[in-house]
């Protein structure tokens, strides 16, 4: 199939799950080649990675399919050389390019008008701050990553493509100051927090887009700066996830205890698997609720459990027919998790986007309803 069949066809896709709809960004999407960016990734089978470049059996298939695709694990630039060498490998992805559906609606909520000039934190492949040029011209747009050995691969496909933005080696949670004031700050990245430095250097009234780092609850957020590091801003209805910034990675989890639990389990009616995922109305509250708290598979489909930084825990299994649950250290979290949704009935069962955000300085908090709510949480 011709490039640009496939290129029309992504947009296709896009266009109908509702992801994409501004006609100038329908145009940057049919227009940008992706596979320039992604001469080669990762593919999982089972836990573990395969290199994939170009010229593989289903490698051009993949890049024009609504779909992440995996470009480092473990920050190790020499990941996908070992796996393409010696073969499948384990490890964590800690660089990639996104969904495209994830990349639309982000780019749709960031509100851009002629002549805005836009920080992308999170550079990554390219691709995203080639949509970006494709859109405002390049030189409206500044990016940059940490990353010493994306920065200038992502530079070269950018060329490629004849364009060439402000591209930082460097810190996104310090945002690019020399080319501030910007009108958009657009991050490709989660974070725990908002950096000052975003809401500093972006102009009064302009725009933040990004996504929260959050164990449970996470999702798209878009904050309008006010003067110094002041903002406020809504949790969007619709969702998205993404990779965290490298200073705002979560704690690891504390093991957990064997598998094999030595009391019976008590019964509960609520599932931790609907619950406490995306799709779920109750996730967003249940993240304000439980913070630190985090959702996990376990070694089979009708495992799940919750864990905590202090090494409390809660396991449940599906048995068929109902879920029993054991709880174990400092906390009750089954507990907890039954209150809080308890709470989240009598509050009306809020939506994600029924939550607004306050930023001042280290002062960063979430509230129902309107900014005045008494109904508050910290972030």
């Amino acid at each position: 199939m011709p490039l640009v069949s496939r290129n029309r066809r992504l947009v296709a896709t896009l266009r109908a799950d509702r992801a994409l709809q501004d006609p100038q960004w329908i145009a940057a999407f049919a227009e940008v080649p992706r596979h320039v960016f992604l001469p080669r990734y990762f593919m999982q089978i089972g836990y573990r990675w395969v290199a994939v470049e170009q010229g593989d059996a289903g490698w051009l298939e993949r890049i024009y399919a609504d779909t992440v695709l995996v470009t480092q694990l473990d920050d190790d630039p020499g990941s996908w050389s070992r796996a393409r060498r010696a073969g499948p490998v384990h490890g964590t992805p800690t660089s990639s390019s996104s969904m495209p559906g994830i990349m639309a609606i982000m780019l749709e909520e960031l509100r851009v008008r002629d002549g805005d000039r836009v920080l992308e934190i999170g550079t990554g492949t390219g691709y995203n701050t080639a949509l970006l040029c494709h859109r405002l011209g390049d030189t409206n747009v500044s990016t940059v990553d940490i990353d010493s050995t994306l920065v200038p691969k992502a530079r070269a496909a950018l060329a490629e493509c004849d364009y060439h933005p402000s591209c930082l080696l460097g810190d996104g949670e310090l945002g690019y100051a020399e080319r501030a004031p910007h009108d958009r700050v657009l991050a490709t990245c989660a974070v725990s927090r908002i950096p000052p430095a975003w809401l500093e250097q972006t102009r009064p009234g302009g725009l933040i887009v990004t996504t929260l780092n959050r164990p449970i609850g996470a999702g798209l957020v878009r904050i309008t700066a006010g003067k110094g590091a002041t903002g406020t801003g809504r949790v969007l209805a619709r969702d998205g996830r993404f990779m965290p910034l490298r200073a705002h990675r979560l704690a690891p989890i504390p093991e957990l205890p064997d598998e094999t639990m030595t009391e019976p389990g008590r019964r509960a009616t609520l599932s931790v698997a609907d619950a406490l995922t995306p799709p779920s109305r109750f996730e967003f509250f249940a993240g304000l609720e439980l913070p630190e708290v985090s959702s996990l598979h376990g070694d089979s489909p009708e495992i799940t459990w919750l864990a905590h930084s202090d090494g409390s825990w809660a396991r449940q299994v599906d048995t068929g027919d109902g879920f029993l649950v054991w709880q174990g250290g400092p906390q009750r979290l089954w507990d907890r998790v039954e209150e809080a949704h308890a709470r989240w009935l009598e509050l009306g069962q809020p939506e994600r986007s029924d939550f607004g955000i306050t930023i001042d300085g280290e002062m960063q908090e979430f509230w129902l309803g309107s900014p005045e709510s008494e109904l508050r949480w910290p972030w």
